[in-house]
C-alpha cells in the first residue's frame, strides 16, 4: 500500500524553483493537492498563475526566512507529506547555515505540528555523495563528500563557491538523518533523501532570459545552445567527462514515487540517467531533426570527441530502478525538449 496517495496534500518548499515547479506539476497531474512555500507573495504569483487550472488544489504560503525558528510551524499543519527543496544554490555568502537550519527547521516543525505527515522527502544532491578524484570512479549511496566539508573547515571564507555548496548539501543531509535518528521514537513519519546529479531539461518556472536560469540549466544553455559562449564555457569539458545528469521531469517523478513507495522510507537514493559530456550534448543538438531554430547558431565543438572518454564521476543508479522503478529519459529526448522550450521563448 502506498505511503501516501491522491488526493493527499504535499507541502513543497521553495515552490517557485526550477525543480520544485516540476515536482508540483507532477503531483497535481497525478491527483495530489499541494501547498507551496515561497519567500515572498510576489514570488508566488507566477506559480499560482501557471497552475491556475488546478484551482484550490494548490495553495501558497509565504515563509520569508526559512532559517527563522518555527518558520514552517503553520505550513506543516494538515499536510500528509513534505518535499523539501528550498536550499541555496551557488550563491554568495554562507550557504551552510541556511541549508542546515532550513532543513532542521522543517523537520522540527513536522515533529511538533505535523500530526498527519507520513513521509518527508529531502532534495539532497550528488554533490553530497561525490568527492574529487583523478581516475574514473563510480559513487554509490554509501559515499559522502566529507572532502568538501574538510576543505571548507580549512579554507573558511576563502573556499570556492563549489566547495561551499557541496559542503552545505553534505552537512544539511547529514543533519537531517541525525535528526531522524535522535527523534526516531517521537516522529510519526520517515525520511527519504534523493541525490540527483546535474539536472537539465526544460524550465517551467519564471525565467526572463537565459541569464535567469538556475545554475545547471544556465550551464547547459551556455555550453550547448550559445555558440558565442560555448567554447569558453565548455572548453575544459569538451574532451573530458565530468559527471552524470538527469532530466528535471524524471527527478520530479522520482520525488512522487519516493513519497508513494513504502520501501523508499529511510533510504538515500541517487537519481541519475547516466554520464554526460558536453560534446555529446552538442553532437545530439546538431543531429536533431528538424534542426532547432534558435536566435544563435549552435556550437559545434569537436564532433565525436566526447564518446572517446570515460566518465570521471559516475553514479550507480541501481537503487533508483529497484526501489522507485525509475525509467530515465534519453539524452536525445531531454535535449530536443529543452531546445523546443528555447525556441518558444525566442532564445
Amino acid at each position: 500500500m502506498p505511503v501516501i496517495q491522491p488526493p493527499s496534500k504535499v507541502l513543497v518548499s521553495g515552490a517557485n524553483g526550477y525543480i520544485a515547479m516540476w515536482i508540483i506539476r507532477d503531483l497535481l497531474e497525478h491527483g495530489y493537492s499541494v501547498r507551496g512555500t515561497v519567500r515572498s507573495a510576489a514570488k508566488g504569483e507566477y506559480v499560482k498563475m501557471y497552475f491556475a487550472g488546478y484551482g484550490v488544489k494548490l495553495e501558497m504560503v509565504v515563509i520569508e526566512d526559512i532559517v527563522k525558528e518555527g518558520a514552517f510551524d503553520e505550513a506543516v499543519k494538515g499536510v500528509d507529506a513534505i518535499a523539501h527543496t528550498a536550499s541555496p544554490v551557488f550563491t554568495s555568502g554562507d550557504m551552510v547555515e541556511p541549508a542546515v537550519k532550513g532543513t532542521i527547521g522543517i523537520l522540527r516543525s513536522a515533529l511538533q505540528f505535523g500530526q498527519n505527515i507520513k513521509r518527508i522527502m529531502y532534495t539532497s544532491s550528488g554533490s553530497a555523495v561525490l568527492h574529487e578524484v583523478n581516475q574514473p570512479t563510480i559513487f554509490t549511496e554509501e559515499d559522502w563528500n566529507f572532502q568538501a566539508v574538510n576543505s571548507l573547515k580549512e579554507e573558511g571564507e576563502d573556499a570556492s563557491v563549489r566547495i561551499k555548496y557541496r559542503a552545505s548539501k553534505t552537512l544539511a543531509e547529514q543533519a537531517a538523518w541525525s535528526f531522524v535518528k535522535e527523534h526516531q521514537h517521537e516522529i510519526s513519519w520517515d525520511l527519504t533523501a534523493l541525490n540527483p546529479t546535474f539536472v537539465f531539461g526544460p524550465a517551467i518556472h519564471e525565467v526572463a532570459d537565459p541569464t535567469s536560469l538556475n545554475f545547471s540549466a544556465r550551464l547547459f544553455y551556455d555550453c550547448v545552445a550559445d555558440s558565442a559562449k560555448s567554447d569558453e564555457a565548455s572548453k575544459q569539458f569538451l574532451s573530458n567527462t565530468f559527471s552524470t545528469w538527469v532530466d528535471v521531469r524524471d527527478l520530479a517523478e522520482g520525488h512522487r514515487r519516493a513519497l508513494e513507495k513504502q520501501e523508499a522510507g529511510g533510504e538515500r537514493i541517487i537519481i541519475s540517467a547516466g554520464p554526460w559530456r558536453w560534446q555529446d550534448f552538442i553532437d545530439t543538438a546538431n543531429l536533431l531533426d528538424p534542426p532547432p531554430q534558435l536566435s544563435k547558431p549552435l556550437p559545434k565543438g569537436k564532433p565525436g570527441v566526447g564518446s572517446q572518454h570515460s566518465c570521471l564521476y559516475d553514479f550507480d543508479n541501481t537503487k533508483s530502478h529497484r526501489v522507485l522503478g525509475m525509467k530515465y529519459r534519453s539524452m536525445v529526448e531531454m535535449t530536443r525538449d529543452t531546445f523546443v522550450d528555447y525556441e518558444a521563448r525566442g532564445w
